[in-house]
């Protein structure tokens, strides 16, 4: 234990380094610190607290993450404490020349006596920083040199990783430049970028790159930053409120306005004074213990006053922003390195900035921060161009953007100085109460959601899909400790269920949550949840929006409008798959001419991004479970959907690959509902007719005319958008009557016989048999199929002449017709009262837009059923409708020679005219 040989190698009146006076006293936690060093050769020292120095070892190739990846560690001279948080430029000339920055910091723990196991060579340990956690290993080897060399490396353990320190530094990286990513994307990459200020001077990337000039000193900064317009020749005050948006339609046109990228993280103030940092979130929760890295950060800024206003994220390895990975690394549930990326620059150097125009602000931003690679980063923008930018950002995975007035003041609260442009329409509700979980969920059912209403609250409705496992129990063990013996508030009369099946909470949870639009009742369409909102008081709940219901509306529209030509590009230039011609129904049409030149430069653009980041990191199949199905990749085909038969989601995909032909003869290129299950067929399920994010490339959408205005609904044509529609979780697929070629004249009809209580088997295809026997007697021959539900469906092929009111009034007076003759038997009405003992003829599934499940398709019920499609003859020898679960289903199909509907598809027959219904 001696710093003299540290000592020896220094010049402290020329070098920033600390000086290495005696070691210090122990730490009661010890710590660590990795540090990149940017020296003749570029390498990581790495540092660990010990007999009151930090024992030191240069990494040429820093720590691995992968299990047992060995990485060479030379053992060099001890280094003092205080070392651990320097952070700077080591002059030319000077040992160790070149720039010195803090990669990961924490602390550490090794069982027994560490200097002992360091002298017998083999040292076992445990780090707990930001990046590097769980056990490591240090073992001496024999390899001759002129210092002692050892080698590092990741024991196994929960947080090993497909990762090394290297692509730890590109990830972090790559965030620098996504933020200007919709400006290479968009047409509008000519914009022009921020004025200097005043008396700042341009920097040479190339020149930066060869060398790390210090940074200008604080004396300079406050004359920089007093020379901009509408400063103030005083400290900028702290723990300032947050200026916040208000939600448009459209994004803003026009060279008056600027756009960056919205971050999708937490907000984060850092109030830097007199060198000490403190962290703040939006609703002002005391945040710096929390983020010990982004302190660090900002402290090693050239100036000791600052005040920056940013997003905390968490990237992936294209420089997109991931939430989950940031929640993930909250928690310490994962590793992951987090980013600050500062957008707006609120005073410096004891000179306010508020009053500056934000184009002066931020370029000064710029400058401070510099161009080195860290936890901080530069959240850059482009001028003008608006809806350009924003539909480019669709196309790589944004949520949307920000834009702003390019010569506003900052102001605390919410203004229209900046507006936030969507592509998927959510908003904030405060959580009341939950129901049970049901099947193999644990946890909790659903989340009942509620909206400020003045001063009281009003019920939205439910959320029960977005939560994977982890979620389930985090959110559970809060909501167990927010129990309420009194409800919250009143449900209304006609939501579904009982009040005292609701479990309420006080309302403190604040919730963002995804939907499609709102129903007449007032309830979330197809809501799904996002994340919790620990930095959202419930006082700004639907603030962000000027005119709450009608910016829900138009935001959806602006949303569906805007996002359109990426995917559409995507659908053309990043085929994932070549599908037999067997499996494919029809060549595959474009959208839409006018889409293609803006989304092929989009394509082109993320392309070159996407290859760009290749290098940065690579997936672990440790880390992520997939597979690849015709060249769809199946996400968690391990995850069990049907738990009562133990059918896993790639078990699904493999028998829809498997059936392919058959189930596209019944819906290529017909709009569809999907029945998707996110938590399995025992879990909460949804119906999806509407485009939406995230769907597959090889799902395609049709604009079709509705009351409320066109909406794009889904539909396929090829085996890989069937297997994209399985990676969606979909169980169940439900058809038109119609094509989208001609989506306004049915092709055939589809009576679904639903028995009621009491009601046998026989009896059920005897009914079927006589529906047969009746629509001959019309002129009409049809097909049988067994539902999988409790069913059977007498389906009749037609010629497309007539239109949907013509096919309706035609089914409901022919149902009316055997009701009216048999009562005993059937009922053409909805009403259950009036079921029990007989057979009710739905045919209300020949309305326009309604849907009946096609043949092949499963059944989201436990015993994993198909709808089978029978021939008439053998209808009497089928057991029930739960005759063929899946297994049986596939043994069925791959005996098939021939179609046991190929004689009625191959009739030309029209509806009957005037009253010849029977």
């Amino acid at each position: 234990m001696s710093l003299r040989d540290y000592n020896a190698k220094r010049r402290f009146d020329q070098t920033p380094e600390p000086a290495g006076d005696t070691p210090a006293r122990a730490s009661k936690q010890p710590i660590f610190v990795v540090q990149l060093h940017h020296a003749s050769s570029r390498h990581y020292d790495f540092r660990l607290e010990l007999d009151g120095v930090l024992k030191s070892w240069a990494v040429p190739k820093g720590p691995s993450l992968r299990v047992g990846e060995k990485r060479l560690a030379v053992e060099v001279e001890d280094h003092p404490l205080s070392y651990a948080s320097f952070a700077g430029d080591i002059p030319q000339g000077h040992y160790g020349a070149g720039h010195v920055e803090v990669f990961d910091h924490g602390h550490w723990q090794c069982e027994g006596d560490a200097l002992a196991a360091l002298d017998a060579g083999k040292l076992e340990f445990e780090l707990r920083g930001s990046l590097l956690r769980g056990g490591f290993a240090l073992v001496r080897t024999q390899m001759r040199g002129g210092k002692p060399q050892w080698l590092l490396f990741k024991r196994s353990d929960a947080y090993a990783a497909d990762l090394d320190a290297d692509a730890l530094v590109a990830q972090q990286a790559a965030g620098a430049s996504a933020a200007a990513a919709p400006a290479t994307r968009a047409k509008a990459s000519r914009a022009r970028r921020a004025p200097a200020a005043k008396t700042s001077a341009a920097t040479s990337p190339a020149a930066s790159k060869r060398a790390r000039p210090a940074r200008a000193r604080s004396a300079q900064w406050h004359t920089r930053a007093l020379a901009l317009d509408g400063a103030r020749d005083a400290p900028c005050p702290t723990e300032l409120r947050a200026q916040l948006t208000l939600l448009r339609e459209q994004a803003p046109d026009g060279e008056r306005w600027l756009h960056e990228i919205k971050w999708d993280g937490y907000r984060l103030l850092a109030d830097l004074v007199d060198g000490e940092v403190q962290l703040r979130s939006r609703n002002d929760q005391a945040w710096t213990q929390r983020f010990p890295e982004v302190v660090r950060a900002v402290q090693a800024l050239p100036v000791r006053d600052a005040r920056l206003d940013g997003e905390l994220v968490v990237l992936d390895a294209k420089g997109r922003t991931d939430f989950s990975a940031l929640q993930r690394a909250l928690d310490g549930s994962a590793v992951q390195p987090l980013r600050y990326i500062v957008f707006d620059l609120l005073g410096v150097a004891g000179v306010d900035l508020r009053d500056t125009p934000l184009l002066q602000r931020k370029q000064l931003l710029r400058e401070l921060l510099g161009d080195a690679p860290g936890t901080l980063a530069f959240s850059d923008h482009v001028i003008g161009h608006g809806p350009e930018v924003f539909a480019a950002s669709a196309g790589t995975g944004w949520e949307g953007i920000v834009s702003k007035l390019a010569d506003a003041p900052y102001r605390a609260g919410r203004s229209a100085d900046w507006v936030k442009t969507k592509h998927e329409d959510s908003d904030e509700f405060v959580v009341v109460g939950y129901t049970d979980p049901k099947g193999a969920r644990s946890g909790f059912g659903a989340l009942l959601m509620a909206q400020r209403d003045g001063k009281t609250l009003r019920y939205v409705g439910r959320v029960g899909t977005g939560f994977d496992d982890a979620l389930l129990g985090k959110i559970t063990a809060l909501l167990q400790a927010l129990h309420s013996d009194t409800a919250t508030l009143e449900l209304p009369t006609h939501i579904p269920g009982r009040p005292r099946d609701v479990h309420w909470v006080r309302p403190v949870l604040i919730a963002e949550v995804a939907f499609r639009g709102w129903a007449k009742e007032g309830l979330l369409r197809q809501a799904a949840f996002k994340r919790l909102r620990e930095d959202k008081p419930m006082s700004e709940l639907g603030g962000d929006r000027a005119t709450p219901g009608k910016a829900r509306a138009a935001g959806k529209r602006g949303a569906a409008t805007a996002a359109a030509p990426a995917r559409t590009t995507a659908t053309r230039k990043t085929s994932r798959t070549t599908v037999d011609a067997s499996t494919s129904t029809t060549s595959k049409r474009t959208r839409s001419t006018a889409s293609k030149t803006t989304a092929t430069t989009t394509s082109k653009k993320a392309a070159a991004t996407s290859t760009a980041s290749k290098s940065t990191t690579s997936k672990s199949k440790s880390t992520s479970t997939s597979m690849s199905t015709d060249g769809i990749t199946i996400t968690h085909p391990e995850r069990v959907v049907f738990p009562a038969a133990g059918i896993s989601k790639g078990e699904v995909a493999d028998y829809y690959r498997a059936v392919a032909p058959l189930v596209l003869a019944e819906i290529a290129r017909r709009p569809l509902s999907l029945l998707r299950c996110p938590d399995g067929a025992g879990g909460d399920c949804f119906f999806q007719k509407h485009e939406g994010r995230h769907l597959g490339t090889h799902i395609k959408a049709i604009p079709l005319q509705q009351k409320s205005g066109a909406e794009d609904y889904i539909y396929v044509e090829d085996a890989a958008g069937l297997l994209e529609l399985v990676q969606m979780n979909t169980l169940e697929l439900h058809p038109w009557g119609a094509q989208v070629d001609d989506p306004e004249h049915p092709d055939r009809l589809v009576f679904d016989l639903d028995p009621g209580e009491a009601v046998s088997w026989a009896d059920v295809v005897a009914a079927a048999r006589d529906i047969r026997a009746k629509l001959r007697s019309a002129g009409l021959e049809s097909a049988v199929r067994l539902s999988g539900g409790k069913g059977l469906h007498v389906v009749v092929p037609i010629v497309p002449e007539a239109d949907w009111e013509q096919a309706r009034d035609f089914c409901e007076a022919f149902a009316q017709a055997l009701a009216t003759h048999a009562p005993d038997r059937y009922v053409a009405t909805m009403s259950k009262a009036k079921r029990h003992g007989v057979i009710f003829v739905d045919w209300l599934r020949n309305g326009r837009g309604n849907t009946s499940v096609c043949s092949w398709s499963l059944r989201a019920r436990e015993k994993a059923t198909v709808a089978v499609p029978l021939r008439w003859e053998e209808l009497g020898k089928i057991s029930g409708p739960d005759a063929f679960p899946m297994d049986k289903a596939l043994e069925r199909a791959r005996r098939q020679r021939a179609d046991p509907w190929a004689s009625v598809l191959a009739l030309q027959q029209s509806l009957p005219t005037g009253g010849d219904k029977n």
